[in-house]
Protein backbone atom coordinates (compact mmCIF):
# COMPACT_ATOMS: atom_id res chain seq x y z
CA UNK A 1 0.00 0.00 0.00
CA UNK A 2 1.47 3.13 -1.15
CA UNK A 3 1.64 5.72 1.92
CA UNK A 4 1.25 9.22 1.16
CA UNK A 5 1.06 11.00 4.92
CA UNK A 6 3.77 11.13 7.46
CA UNK A 7 2.36 12.16 10.82
CA UNK A 8 4.06 15.08 12.51
CA UNK A 9 5.46 15.88 15.62
CA UNK A 10 5.29 12.04 16.45
CA UNK A 11 7.79 11.95 18.85
CA UNK A 12 6.26 14.98 20.46
CA UNK A 13 3.05 13.65 20.46
CA UNK A 14 4.38 10.04 21.68
CA UNK A 15 6.07 12.20 24.95
CA UNK A 16 2.95 14.70 25.96
CA UNK A 17 0.02 11.77 25.68
CA UNK A 18 1.89 9.65 27.78
CA UNK A 19 0.02 6.48 27.62
CA UNK A 20 -0.61 4.01 30.21
CA UNK A 21 -1.40 0.85 29.98
CA UNK A 22 -5.25 -0.65 29.81
CA UNK A 23 -5.90 3.59 28.63
CA UNK A 24 -8.48 4.11 26.18
CA UNK A 25 -6.82 6.86 22.64
CA UNK A 26 -9.12 8.61 20.11
CA UNK A 27 -6.99 9.78 17.24
CA UNK A 28 -10.21 12.38 16.08
CA UNK A 29 -8.32 12.87 12.67
CA UNK A 30 -7.00 9.14 12.06
CA UNK A 31 -5.99 10.38 8.29
CA UNK A 32 -3.80 7.12 6.74
CA UNK A 33 -2.83 6.14 10.63
CA UNK A 34 0.14 7.57 11.01
CA UNK A 35 -0.20 8.37 14.99
CA UNK A 36 -2.24 5.48 15.40
CA UNK A 37 0.21 3.33 14.17
CA UNK A 38 2.87 4.58 16.32
CA UNK A 39 0.22 4.47 19.98
CA UNK A 40 -0.24 0.72 18.71
CA UNK A 41 3.47 0.04 18.27
CA UNK A 42 4.80 1.60 21.18
CA UNK A 43 1.91 0.60 23.75
CA UNK A 44 0.98 -2.76 23.56
CA UNK A 45 -1.88 -2.84 26.01
CA UNK A 46 -3.69 0.90 24.83
CA UNK A 47 -7.07 0.90 23.05
CA UNK A 48 -8.00 2.93 20.12
CA UNK A 49 -11.38 4.58 18.70
CA UNK A 50 -9.54 6.00 15.01
CA UNK A 51 -12.37 8.47 13.65
CA UNK A 52 -12.41 9.91 10.14
CA UNK A 53 -15.24 11.89 8.17
CA UNK A 54 -13.20 10.48 4.49
CA UNK A 55 -14.02 7.13 4.34
CA UNK A 56 -11.63 6.83 1.07
CA UNK A 57 -8.58 7.81 3.31
CA UNK A 58 -10.23 5.80 6.58
CA UNK A 59 -9.85 2.41 3.80
CA UNK A 60 -6.20 3.39 4.02
CA UNK A 61 -5.93 3.46 7.51
CA UNK A 62 -7.61 -0.38 7.67
CA UNK A 63 -5.26 -1.39 5.44
CA UNK A 64 -2.08 0.06 7.36
CA UNK A 65 -3.51 -1.06 10.73
CA UNK A 66 -4.80 -4.56 10.01
CA UNK A 67 -2.53 -6.39 11.75
CA UNK A 68 -3.47 -4.53 15.35
CA UNK A 69 -7.06 -5.73 14.50
CA UNK A 70 -9.28 -6.43 18.28
CA UNK A 71 -7.50 -3.64 19.67
CA UNK A 72 -9.08 -1.11 17.66
CA UNK A 73 -12.46 0.58 16.50
CA UNK A 74 -12.96 2.69 13.53
CA UNK A 75 -15.91 5.23 13.24
CA UNK A 76 -16.85 7.21 10.16
CA UNK A 77 -17.31 10.12 11.97
CA UNK A 78 -16.28 13.99 12.06
CA UNK A 79 -14.80 14.54 15.24
CA UNK A 80 -17.62 17.03 16.65
CA UNK A 81 -20.03 14.51 15.73
CA UNK A 82 -19.05 11.38 17.43
CA UNK A 83 -18.02 13.30 20.97
CA UNK A 84 -21.61 15.08 20.77
CA UNK A 85 -22.82 11.45 21.44
CA UNK A 86 -20.52 9.38 23.17
CA UNK A 87 -20.63 8.22 26.45
CA UNK A 88 -17.15 7.16 26.00
CA UNK A 89 -14.30 8.39 28.41
CA UNK A 90 -10.82 8.28 27.23
CA UNK A 91 -7.62 9.09 28.61
CA UNK A 92 -6.33 10.18 25.03
CA UNK A 93 -7.66 12.35 22.84
CA UNK A 94 -5.12 14.11 19.43
CA UNK A 95 -6.93 16.05 16.76
CA UNK A 96 -4.24 16.61 13.63
CA UNK A 97 -5.91 19.28 12.12
CA UNK A 98 -3.48 18.83 8.92
CA UNK A 99 -5.00 17.86 5.82
CA UNK A 100 -2.97 14.96 4.47
CA UNK A 101 -0.64 14.81 1.40
CA UNK A 102 -3.13 11.87 -0.08
CA UNK A 103 -5.89 14.81 -0.34
CA UNK A 104 -3.72 17.30 -1.89
CA UNK A 105 -2.37 14.62 -4.69
CA UNK A 106 -4.58 11.62 -4.80
CA UNK A 107 -8.02 12.45 -3.79
CA UNK A 108 -8.69 13.76 -6.68
CA UNK A 109 -11.27 16.27 -5.18
CA UNK A 110 -9.60 19.70 -6.02
CA UNK A 111 -7.66 20.18 -3.41
CA UNK A 112 -4.35 22.01 -5.01
CA UNK A 113 -4.60 24.66 -7.22
CA UNK A 114 -2.01 22.39 -9.29
CA UNK A 115 -4.57 20.22 -10.28
CA UNK A 116 -7.07 19.62 -12.89
CA UNK A 117 -9.85 17.87 -10.88
CA UNK A 118 -13.19 18.45 -10.27
CA UNK A 119 -13.17 21.63 -7.74
CA UNK A 120 -14.64 19.65 -4.34
CA UNK A 121 -12.87 20.01 -1.69
CA UNK A 122 -15.37 17.98 0.56
CA UNK A 123 -13.55 15.34 2.91
CA UNK A 124 -16.54 14.25 3.48
CA UNK A 125 -18.22 13.99 -0.14
CA UNK A 126 -21.47 12.75 0.52
CA UNK A 127 -22.19 15.89 2.75
CA UNK A 128 -22.73 19.26 2.17
CA UNK A 129 -21.87 21.95 -1.09
CA UNK A 130 -18.53 21.42 -2.73
CA UNK A 131 -16.23 24.28 -3.42
CA UNK A 132 -17.86 24.79 -6.87
CA UNK A 133 -21.02 25.68 -5.54
CA UNK A 134 -19.72 28.37 -2.81
CA UNK A 135 -17.83 30.01 -5.99
CA UNK A 136 -20.44 29.76 -8.63
CA UNK A 137 -23.07 30.63 -6.25
CA UNK A 138 -22.02 32.92 -3.04
CA UNK A 139 -22.33 36.96 -3.55
CA UNK A 140 -18.75 39.18 -4.16
CA UNK A 141 -19.14 40.32 -0.08
CA UNK A 142 -20.02 36.74 1.31
CA UNK A 143 -17.01 35.43 -1.01
CA UNK A 144 -14.85 37.87 -0.16
CA UNK A 145 -15.44 37.63 3.54
CA UNK A 146 -14.50 33.79 3.42
CA UNK A 147 -10.98 34.39 1.61
CA UNK A 148 -10.32 37.28 4.24
CA UNK A 149 -11.09 35.63 7.39
CA UNK A 150 -10.11 31.82 6.63
CA UNK A 151 -7.52 32.59 4.32
CA UNK A 152 -6.24 35.67 5.43
CA UNK A 153 -6.22 36.83 1.64
CA UNK A 154 -5.61 40.77 1.98
CA UNK A 155 -6.42 41.03 -2.01
CA UNK A 156 -10.19 38.87 -1.13
CA UNK A 157 -12.31 41.52 -2.46
CA UNK A 158 -10.57 42.17 -5.35
CA UNK A 159 -10.43 38.58 -6.20
CA UNK A 160 -14.16 37.74 -5.29
CA UNK A 161 -15.30 40.83 -7.94
CA UNK A 162 -12.97 39.34 -10.63
CA UNK A 163 -14.73 35.70 -9.67
CA UNK A 164 -18.19 36.49 -10.13
CA UNK A 165 -17.60 38.72 -12.59
CA UNK A 166 -15.86 35.87 -14.64
CA UNK A 167 -18.81 33.23 -13.39
CA UNK A 168 -21.29 34.96 -15.60
CA UNK A 169 -19.54 34.01 -18.71
CA UNK A 170 -17.98 30.10 -17.62
CA UNK A 171 -19.28 28.34 -14.49
CA UNK A 172 -15.81 27.44 -12.46
CA UNK A 173 -16.23 24.01 -12.40
CA UNK A 174 -12.63 22.66 -11.58
CA UNK A 175 -9.51 23.25 -9.58
CA UNK A 176 -6.88 24.92 -12.12
CA UNK A 177 -9.99 26.88 -13.66
CA UNK A 178 -10.83 28.71 -9.92
CA UNK A 179 -6.21 28.69 -9.81
CA UNK A 180 -6.23 30.34 -13.49
CA UNK A 181 -9.11 32.65 -12.88
CA UNK A 182 -7.45 33.92 -9.03
CA UNK A 183 -4.25 34.00 -10.53
CA UNK A 184 -5.67 36.70 -13.44
CA UNK A 185 -6.91 38.57 -10.84
CA UNK A 186 -4.06 39.74 -8.91
CA UNK A 187 -1.49 42.01 -9.78
CA UNK A 188 1.58 41.26 -11.63
CA UNK A 189 3.78 41.34 -9.10
CA UNK A 190 1.44 39.44 -6.88
CA UNK A 191 1.70 36.38 -9.59
CA UNK A 192 5.33 35.32 -9.60
CA UNK A 193 5.69 35.63 -5.56
CA UNK A 194 6.86 33.24 -3.25
CA UNK A 195 3.68 31.33 -3.39
CA UNK A 196 0.93 30.71 -6.01
CA UNK A 197 -1.50 33.60 -5.41
CA UNK A 198 -4.68 31.35 -5.21
CA UNK A 199 -2.48 29.37 -2.02
CA UNK A 200 -4.28 31.15 0.45
CA UNK A 201 -8.17 31.13 -1.15
CA UNK A 202 -7.88 27.61 -2.00
CA UNK A 203 -7.17 27.37 2.09
CA UNK A 204 -10.45 29.70 2.55
CA UNK A 205 -12.34 27.95 0.47
CA UNK A 206 -11.48 24.03 2.14
CA UNK A 207 -12.08 25.95 5.40
CA UNK A 208 -15.58 26.67 4.53
CA UNK A 209 -16.59 23.69 2.85
CA UNK A 210 -16.10 21.68 5.91
CA UNK A 211 -17.09 24.25 8.42
CA UNK A 212 -13.49 23.29 9.97
CA UNK A 213 -13.34 26.45 12.47
CA UNK A 214 -16.80 25.57 13.63
CA UNK A 215 -16.04 22.14 13.73
CA UNK A 216 -13.18 22.60 16.21
CA UNK A 217 -14.59 25.09 18.73
CA UNK A 218 -17.19 22.41 19.17
CA UNK A 219 -14.83 19.49 19.64
CA UNK A 220 -12.53 21.13 21.87
CA UNK A 221 -15.46 22.01 24.30
CA UNK A 222 -17.00 18.07 23.60
CA UNK A 223 -13.64 16.31 24.11
CA UNK A 224 -12.21 18.02 27.35
CA UNK A 225 -15.49 17.15 28.35
CA UNK A 226 -15.95 13.50 27.63
CA UNK A 227 -12.00 13.20 28.52
CA UNK A 228 -11.45 10.60 31.54
CA UNK A 229 -10.30 13.15 34.60
CA UNK A 230 -6.17 12.83 34.40
CA UNK A 231 -6.42 12.41 30.87
CA UNK A 232 -4.45 14.52 27.83
CA UNK A 233 -5.94 16.30 25.06
CA UNK A 234 -3.02 17.12 22.59
CA UNK A 235 -4.16 18.93 19.49
CA UNK A 236 -1.67 20.01 16.15
CA UNK A 237 -2.85 23.02 14.40
CA UNK A 238 -1.37 24.39 10.82
CA UNK A 239 -2.92 27.08 10.44
CA UNK A 240 -2.96 30.94 12.90
CA UNK A 241 -6.72 31.19 13.41
CA UNK A 242 -6.84 27.31 14.78
CA UNK A 243 -3.68 28.12 17.03
CA UNK A 244 -5.41 31.37 18.62
CA UNK A 245 -8.79 29.19 19.58
CA UNK A 246 -6.88 26.57 20.74
CA UNK A 247 -4.44 28.37 22.58
CA UNK A 248 -7.46 30.49 24.26
CA UNK A 249 -9.45 27.57 25.11
CA UNK A 250 -6.71 25.69 27.04
CA UNK A 251 -5.85 29.38 28.68
CA UNK A 252 -9.51 29.45 29.63
CA UNK A 253 -9.93 25.75 31.11
CA UNK A 254 -6.17 26.73 33.11
CA UNK A 255 -7.58 29.39 34.95
CA UNK A 256 -7.86 29.24 38.37
CA UNK A 257 -11.28 31.50 38.63
CA UNK A 258 -13.09 32.57 35.66
CA UNK A 259 -15.45 34.90 37.81
CA UNK A 260 -15.33 38.37 36.10
CA UNK A 261 -13.78 41.91 37.56
CA UNK A 262 -17.53 42.82 38.85
CA UNK A 263 -17.59 40.05 40.67
CA UNK A 264 -16.26 41.01 44.27
CA UNK A 265 -15.73 37.34 45.43
CA UNK A 266 -14.98 34.60 43.75
CA UNK A 267 -18.20 32.26 42.95
CA UNK A 268 -16.71 29.97 40.71
CA UNK A 269 -14.70 27.42 43.01
CA UNK A 270 -11.73 28.89 41.93
CA UNK A 271 -10.43 25.47 40.62
CA UNK A 272 -8.73 25.49 37.37
CA UNK A 273 -10.28 22.37 35.21
CA UNK A 274 -6.54 21.79 33.23
CA UNK A 275 -2.88 21.82 33.60
CA UNK A 276 -1.68 23.41 30.40
CA UNK A 277 1.31 21.23 29.19
CA UNK A 278 2.63 23.24 26.76
CA UNK A 279 2.77 26.57 27.94
CA UNK A 280 4.28 27.49 24.23
CA UNK A 281 3.48 25.44 21.09
CA UNK A 282 5.95 22.64 20.20
CA UNK A 283 6.60 23.15 16.94
CA UNK A 284 9.33 20.55 14.55
CA UNK A 285 12.92 20.85 14.55
CA UNK A 286 14.97 21.48 11.53
CA UNK A 287 15.90 17.15 10.55
CA UNK A 288 11.62 17.25 10.69
CA UNK A 289 10.76 20.39 8.71
CA UNK A 290 13.72 18.98 5.89
CA UNK A 291 12.01 15.36 5.87
CA UNK A 292 8.76 16.47 6.02
CA UNK A 293 8.13 20.49 4.26
CA UNK A 294 4.34 20.47 5.94
CA UNK A 295 5.50 20.10 9.62
CA UNK A 296 7.16 23.81 8.94
CA UNK A 297 3.90 25.58 10.32
CA UNK A 298 2.67 23.10 12.77
CA UNK A 299 1.99 23.84 16.27
CA UNK A 300 1.25 21.36 19.10
CA UNK A 301 -0.76 22.11 22.50
CA UNK A 302 -1.74 20.01 25.06
CA UNK A 303 -3.56 19.92 28.62
CA UNK A 304 -3.82 17.68 31.06
CA UNK A 305 -7.86 17.49 32.59
CA UNK A 306 -7.58 17.97 36.62
CA UNK A 307 -11.94 18.14 36.88
CA UNK A 308 -15.15 18.15 35.55
CA UNK A 309 -15.88 21.05 36.82
CA UNK A 310 -14.21 23.99 39.15
CA UNK A 311 -15.91 22.65 42.66
CA UNK A 312 -14.39 19.40 42.24
CA UNK A 313 -17.40 17.42 41.28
Amino acid sequence: MKILHRPVLLEEVIKTSNVQPGELVVDGTTGEGGHSEAFLERFADCRLICLDADLAIQQKARMRLSRFEGRLEFVHAWFDEWFEVSTLRPEVVLLDLGISVYHYEDSGRGFSFRSDEPLDMRLNPLQGDCAADLVNSLGEVELARILFEYGEETLSRRIARHLVEGRTQERIETAKQLADRIWEAVPVSVRYGRIHPATKSFQALRIAVNGELLRLERVLHLAFANLAVGGRLVVITFHSLEDRMVKRFFREQSKACVCGPEVARCECGGMPLALDLTRKPVVAGEEEVAANPPSRSAKLRAVKKLRDSRKGR
